[in-house]
């Protein structure tokens, strides 16, 4: 019975350690304080958005992310956490995680990590008031597309210019020899 036990903790540590692995960016909280249906509205959003929202001990949190390389994350895991993972967009987690507890101050965060980086919560803010990945491809899209654009316009401009000239030059041709 307690083999059964303790191979149920190793599978737990291993799932937190492949999230840990696979995800772009974690964000770590305290919900204390929060109710039932608020903390069910916040594991919607995150569902939404493709974010992983779960509650684990600390003693096998601890374990994983030892085994991750984040041992220095651990010292941010005390009283009763929850982990968001961010796996498609380094952004998403840090975004909804802080727009949540701007409405339920029972919400803390902690720490987060990004790019194989711990940060801590004004990095967390700061990342979160990034625009999205899509948002920010299409200002870098939009911004290499005016030079193009208005390349395209001399261009134009020149090519009309010329046919003015060259149709000008007919026209006094054609009165010459009327």
């Amino acid at each position: 019975m307690r083999e059964q036990v303790l191979q149920g903790k190793k599978g737990i540590v291993e799932e937190i350690k492949e999230k840990v692995d696979k995800a772009q960016s974690v964000v770590l909280v305290d919900y204390r304080g929060l109710k039932v249906d608020e903390l069910n509205e916040l594991r919607s959003k995150c569902r939404e958005a493709g974010v992983d929202y779960k509650v684990y001990k600390n003693t096998l949190m601890r374990f994983a992310f030892k085994e991750s390389g984040f041992e220095g994350f651990n010292e941010f895991l005390a009283g009763p956490n929850a982990v968001a993972f961010g796996y498609d967009d380094p952004v998403q987690a840090a975004k909804i995680i802080h727009e949540f507890s701007k409405d339920h101050d029972n919400l803390e965060i902690k720490a987060g990590i990004v790019d194989g980086n711990i940060i801590d919560i004004n990095e967390i803010k700061e990342l979160a008031n990034l625009p999205s990945r899509e948002v920010l491809i299409a200002q870098t899209l939009g911004g290499l597309n005016g030079p193009i654009s208005g390349f395209v316009n001399v261009l134009q401009g020149n090519l009309r210019n010329l046919v003015y000239a060259l149709n000008a030059i007919k026209e006094n041709q054609e009165a010459q020899e009327a």
